[in-house]
């Protein structure tokens, strides 16, 4: 396992030049090296190797550590983006129309998402990086408005039970993501759980009691 806070064998240290005002090639080899950082983690895990990452993306070692100066960095950059990329998933499905259809089709990225960032190392990891700053906001807070956002419309749309709490939905989706398997014997489960777990999002006329 590299150590956090050092470079790879090899591999140059970032020079006081990265501080300057990054140009659009700079911009784009970023850009580039956590896309391929997020499909070579999703693959082998936090542990991947950075000298690979950057071949991958395409780049010297030093240019990946001249934007990320070590694996902390480039997780939670991953992460970021990763976040990111699911709210803003969220403001279009909201901008899209139906209520139902957006509460599910998000509910529907968010367990991909928390699949894949189990395998990320999960809430561990999550919590580290929050810790020391690394990813500048509260990730759990963060999917948890969202999640509000969308619950809240379905509510007031009538389309979604009234004693929810977005807080609960999250957690439902979470234990899904961790008690499944990523590959056989049954890689459906998690899509028929989630299945499960909307219809009881959906049921309409239903009292807390269940009369």
């Amino acid at each position: 396992m590299t150590d956090g806070t050092q470079a790879e064998p090899g591999v140059p240290r970032p020079s006081a030049k990265s501080a300057r005002q990054p140009r659009a090639d700079a911009l784009r080899n970023r850009e580039r090296i956590v896309t391929v950082a997020r499909e070579t983690y999703a693959e082998s895990g936090p542990e991947a190797s950075l000298n690979e990452i950057a071949r991958r993306a395409g780049v010297g070692p030093g240019t990946l550590y001249r934007h990320f100066p070590n694996r902390a960095a480039l997780l939670a950059a991953v992460l970021k983006d990763r976040i990111d990329a699911l709210c803003a998933r969220a403001s279009e499905l909201l901008a899209a129309g139906g209520a139902d259809d957006a509460l599910d089709d998000w509910l529907r990225a968010f367990l991909a998402h928390a699949r894949v960032n189990q395998g990320l190392g999960g809430a561990l990891l999550v919590e580290e990086l929050e810790n020391t700053g690394a990813l500048g906001f509260d990730c759990h807070q963060r999917i948890q408005d969202t999640a509000t956002s969308l619950l809240t419309r379905a509510q007031a749309e009538g389309t979604a039970r009234k004693d929810l709490h977005a807080a609960d939905m999250v957690q439902l989706v979470v234990g899904i993501a961790l008690s499944t398997p990523h590959g056989p014997p049954d890689r459906e489960q998690p899509a028929r759980l989630l299945d499960l777990a909307l219809d009881a999002i959906h049921a309409r006329h239903r009292s807390p009691s269940g009369d």
